[in-house]
């Protein structure tokens, strides 16, 4: 199994509903996002995917949400912009842009601060 990782950050403002502390507080992020995408064999240049086009690919997805207000986007009119759904949000973009026979993301990871982090990946790809 083969499998690369690349890194990007976005900035936004959010606010938890329901949530009983500071952050329910219309607050701020720069987040640290990570990107694992994994394939059990090398295409004819010998790569699972060009780095450019994973970093493309998350790019245009970052872009929906950098400074935003996060709450206001779909789907987060609804459902909380936590960090777990942060990430679940970016997967689930990507493996529609990414994925192909063989290739697949893998986990994305959403990092609010430092040492606070979330990731989302689905049965069967861990």
């Amino acid at each position: 199994m083969y499998e690369l990782k690349i890194v990007d950050s976005f900035a936004a403002a959010h606010s938890l509903r329901n949530f009983r502390g500071k952050c329910e507080s219309l607050h701020g992020h720069n987040w640290k996002i990570e990107v694992w995408v994994r394939s059990e064999r090398l295409d004819e240049a010998g790569l699972v995917l060009d780095f450019k086009v994973v970093k493309n690919a998350t790019q245009e997805v970052l872009d929906r949400l950098d400074h935003k207000y996060l709450n206001e986007l779909v789907p987060f009119e609804i459902e909380n912009p936590s960090s777990e759904r942060i990430a679940e949000y970016i997967y689930k973009q990507l493996s529609e842009k990414l994925n192909r026979e063989g290739v697949k993301v893998h986990k994305v990871s959403a990092w609010e601060s430092e040492d606070a982090r979330a990731a989302y990946f689905e049965e069967g790809t861990a």
